[in-house]
């Protein structure tokens, strides 16, 4: 059984989200959230914030006091990324809505639904995929980072895997960067170019949050 994969993603702006909205009318940062997703995708969502960030701008009434903080509760319209990832069937696990921006992280079945969810929402938004975990893996939780290979051209990854089945990598190496490019048919500055810029994309995601 695939054991599903779960993605961070970030939008350019709060993309319609009322959450992100809401964070931005009252200057408070949402975080704590739960969210309900009925079978039609619709979405309902409560959030705590601070009693004092919401008495004087929030654009709603609170639901009800809990403390210092007030629930409030919103639902998500159709020009939404949630109810986008409601109708898929992907559990929003966290959100961080501040100042009109909007990250997601939710949990998809695999990779099949993945990049159907991921084809959905850049369609609709200007979306930016921040992390992707595919548990179980070894390591503390921290380190558990998934490498998206995607991020790379064709000619890219061409270049890598080409370079990876020739030796390049190895010491000593069994090829040279020149014999590697004649293999590919290209020069050898193209042949680096091709290879420092798949190297730099693979490096930011296992160096990110470092």
């Amino acid at each position: 059984m695939d054991s599903g994969i779960r993605a961070t993603v970030a939008f350019g702006g709060d993309a319609g989200c009322p959450v992100a909205r809401f964070a931005e009318s009252t200057g408070a940062t949402v975080d704590g959230i739960s969210t309900s997703v009925a079978p039609a995708g619709d979405v309902v969502t409560e959030f705590l914030i601070d009693a004092k960030a919401g008495e004087s701008s929030a654009p709603a009434e609170p639901v009800f006091s809990y403390g210092t903080a007030d629930v409030y509760r919103v639902e998500h319209g159709e020009e939404c990324p949630c109810s986008c990832l409601g109708g898929f069937g992907c559990p929003i696990h966290q959100y961080a809505a501040a100042s009109g921006e909007l990250t997601l992280v939710f949990h998809a079945a695999g990779f099949e639904q993945l990049q159907a969810v991921m084809a959905a929402l850049r369609d609709a938004y200007d979306v930016d995929v921040k992390r992707l975990l595919h548990p179980p893996l070894e390591g503390r939780t921290e380190e558990r980072l998934f490498v998206n290979r995607g991020r790379l051209t064709d000619r890219q990854l061409e270049a890598l895997c080409t370079a990876f089945e020739l030796g390049y990598f190895e010491r000593p190496k069994r090829a040279n960067a020149t014999e590697v490019a004649e293999e590919l048919g290209i020069s050898r500055s193209t042949f680096a170019e091709h290879l420092a810029a798949a190297q730099r994309k693979l490096f930011e995601d296992v160096l990110d949050g470092l």
